[in-house]
Parts: C-alpha cells; structure tokens; sequence
C-alpha cells in the first residue's frame, strides 16, 4: 500500500515541486490549494479550499479519512507573502498573512493528528530563513515565519508522546513565483527579471537560487520514517549558504 502524504499549497512552487517529488517516491499526493486550478498527473487527489478556514479544514480531512483512509504526512506548505513596511502594513493584511500562514497550520495539524496518530506518521512545516534572519519591508512575513518555527517545536514535544514526528524546513531564496513577485516589487534599474534573480543568486555560497525540487527532496526526508527516524523538533536550513556568511564579509 502507498503511503500517503497532504501537501497543502500544492499549486504553488514549492508545493507543486514537492508534490511531484513524492509522487516519484512511490507515494500517493493529495494536494489541497485555494487557487481553481487544474492539477497536475502527479497529484492524486486534488482539493480546492481555504486552508485558514476551519470549516474547510474539517472538511479536507474528512474527505481524506473516507477516500484514502489513512494518513502518513502531513507537508504544511501553503503561504502568502506581505512585501511591505510594517508601518504601513493594515490590520487585515497583518491578519490575512498570520491565518494563512500559521493558524492554518495549527487547524491542519489538529485534524490530521487522529490519522497520523494511528500511522506513526510526520509533519513537515515549511517556514522560511526569515526566521532566522530577515529583511525590511517584510515583517508581517517573517514574524509569521518566526512564528511557524516555534510552533514546529511546541508540537514536536506534544505530538512525540504519539510518535508523530515534526520538523521544519527552512527554504532560502527559491525560483518561485514568490520570489519573483517580491523582486518584481524592488527597484529593477533596467534589469530583467532573468537578471535580478541571477544577481540574487551570485549572494549566494553556491552562486545560485534553489529550485523547488530540491526544497521537495529535503521535505521528503524529514517526511519519509525511514531516512529520518531519530529526527523531531528540528529547523533544517536550506539556502545555497546564505545564512552561513556574515554580513560583514
């Protein structure tokens, strides 16, 4: 039997990537996005809701438990992206970017603890390195980001006494729509965007942005039992060493 995994944001970049990098390991994808959009081969079961809403995620559960019947993961993807100053930030926007990136995750994780209770099975929260070091005109975003983390290890303590696993990884500057519509934002000087996302790249230890599957294969390992057995609790950063070089150098 397939194991199974929901990845939630899965029509976006990442999530997407991830869900195609599962599929390759052998398991079955249900993908959860609010966009209306035509899901890929790759993802078995696709289901359109708001994740922020705790009816919806009552309801994505339930169709879960009646159509797969059981559940090995849990990716916690999904995300919006605030680029703007926190003085200028309104409430609603402060709101819209903390429900859908961290009460989703709590609302996610509580429904889905019967079934990955009874499969021993793992969480994987994607939070960001703007939890560990962040920019201007993105506090809502990183505080948000700053938040998942946290709650990644509350529930790793809570959840370990089930055999639930629960792990962060932590993406940097990734090849996303995300991405591009943050640098969209700045001032591109008679730069192409091809440009400004090399020149991001050439910050970088590795002289490059990541690419979604290779944040896929990390969530796939803190997902997968058998390549991350001892592993809870933990944040593993992913970002072509960005966060390694000080900066002063």
């Amino acid at each position: 039997m397939k194991r199974v995994v929901l990845i939630t944001g899965a029509a976006g970049g990442i999530g997407n990537a991830t869900a195609q990098v599962f599929a390759e390991a052998g398991w079955h994808v249900v993908g959860v996005d609010r966009q209306d959009v035509e899901a890929p081969p790759w993802i078995d079961h696709f289901i359109r809701a708001d994740i922020a809403d705790p009816d919806a995620v009552d309801e994505i559960l339930s169709a879960v438990t009646a159509r797969e019947g059981c559940l090995h993961a849990l990716v916690n993807n999904a995300a919006i992206q605030l680029c703007k100053s926190l003085v200028e930030t309104t409430v609603a926007e402060w709101d819209a970017v903390m429900a859908s990136n961290v009460r989703s995750v709590f609302l996610t994780a509580q429904a889905a603890f019967p079934l990955l209770r009874e499969s021993r099975g793992a969480i994987v929260n994607v939070s960001s390195v703007h939890a560990l070091a962040t920019s201007s005109c993105i506090a809502a975003y990183a505080a948000s980001k700053g938040a998942l983390l946290a709650l990644t290890r509350a529930m790793a303590l809570e959840f370990g006494t089930h055999t639930i696993r629960v792990n962060a990884v932590l993406p940097g500057a990734v090849d996303t729509s995300m991405l591009h519509d943050g640098l969209g934002r700045g001032h591109a000087n008679g730069h192409t965007l091809d440009e400004m996302v090399r020149g991001l790249g050439r910050k970088h230890v590795m002289g490059r942005v990541g690419q979604p599957e290779e944040i896929g294969q990390a969530i796939l390992f803190l997902a997968d039992g058998s390549r991350s057995s001892f592993m809870t609790g933990q944040a593993m950063v992913v970002d072509g060493g960005a966060t390694a070089r000080l900066s002063t150098e």
